[in-house]
C-alpha cells in the first residue's frame, strides 16, 4: 500500500502535468486535501509533509478534531451548512465554500459582525442538475454573488461545484465548462467586495479534467489518504 507521503507526492505530480498543459505553474492549483473522517493525527501528518489547505464537510467533526490540527494549514468547509451550524463554522474555518442561498449568507454576515470578522465565501453552484446535490441554480449564480458582495462581513472570492459522478470525462466535463463560463463572465461584474480568483472544482476522480477546464483549486480526499473511514463521534449542539 503506497505511503501517505507517496500519495501526496503522486497528487501533486499529476497537478503539475495538468497545469503545464494548460500553460499554468503549478502554485497557480491550490491542493485542498480533504481530511473528512480522518483522525487528527493523520491530518497534522498531511501537514508537516507540505498539505497546506485541508477541507472538513461536517460541522459536529470539524468541532471535535480541528483543536488537535495544526493551524499551519488554512481550514476550508466544503460541505453544506445548515444555518444552525454557522455560529461554529465561522470559528472554525478560514473559508466557507458552499454559500449556496442568501438566507445563509445573511446568518454568515450576522454571526460574522458578532465576532467582528469578514470571512472569505464562495458560492456553490449545482451544473450536475441532480437533485441529490446542493448549489444555486447556475441561472442564480451572478444573482446571488452580487447580493453577496453587499453583505460587509463577507469577501466573496469565487465559485465551487461538484460535478456529476461518472468514469466519463465527457460527461464531467460540460459541469466544469459551465462553471468556467460562470467565473468568466463575473470577472466583468462591478463588485466591491468580491475578489474573483477561485475557481473550486474536482476531485480525486476527475481533478485532472477539472485542471483541464480551469479550475483554481481542487479537492482530493481519497487520492490522498484512501478510502473513508468511520465517522467520528458527534458533539451535542
Amino acid at each position: 500500500m503506497p505511503s501517505l507521503q507517496e500519495n501526496i507526492h503522486r497528487v501533486q505530480k499529476a497537478i503539475q502535468t495538468a497545469a503545464a498543459r494548460q500553460q499554468k505553474l503549478p502554485d497557480e492549483i491550490t491542493l485542498v486535501a480533504v481530511t473528512k473522517t480522518f483522525p487528527a493525527a493523520l491530518v497534522n501528518q498531511a501537514i508537516r509533509l507540505g498539505i497546506r489547505h485541508i477541507g472538513e464537510n461536517r460541522i459536529q467533526e470539524a468541532r471535535l478534531k480541528l483543536p488537535q490540527v495544526d493551524r499551519a494549514a488554512a481550514r476550508h468547509f466544503i460541505g453544506h451548512l445548515q444555518r444552525n451550524k454557522v455560529k461554529y463554522a465561522v470559528k472554525l474555518f478560514d473559508i466557507i465554500q458552499s454559500v449556496d442561498n442568501i438566507g445563509l449568507a445573511e446568518e454568515i454576515n450576522a454571526r460574522c459582525a458578532k465576532i467582528s470578522r469578514k470571512i472569505p465565501v464562495l458560492v456553490e453552484v449545482n451544473t450536475s442538475g441532480e437533485s441529490s446535490k446542493f448549489g444555486c441554480l447556475p441561472g442564480e449564480a451572478l444573482t446571488l454573488l452580487k447580493a453577496l458582495d453587499r453583505l460587509p462581513n463577507l469577501s466573496p472570492r469565487g465559485f465551487m461545484t461538484i460535478a456529476v459522478f461518472s468514469e466519463d470525462p465527457e460527461r464531467v466535463r460540460p459541469c466544469f465548462k459551465l462553471l468556467k463560463e460562470i467565473f468568466d463572465e463575473a470577472q466583468g461584474l462591478p463588485l466591491e467586495n468580491a475578489n474573483i480568483n477561485t475557481l473550486s472544482m474536482g476531485m480525486s476522480s476527475d481533478y485532472e479534467i477539472a485542471i483541464a477546464e480551469g479550475a483554481t483549486m481542487v479537492r482530493i480526499g481519497t487520492a490522498i489518504f484512501g478510502e473513508r473511514q468511520e465517522q467520528v463521534e458527534e458533539l451535542a449542539d
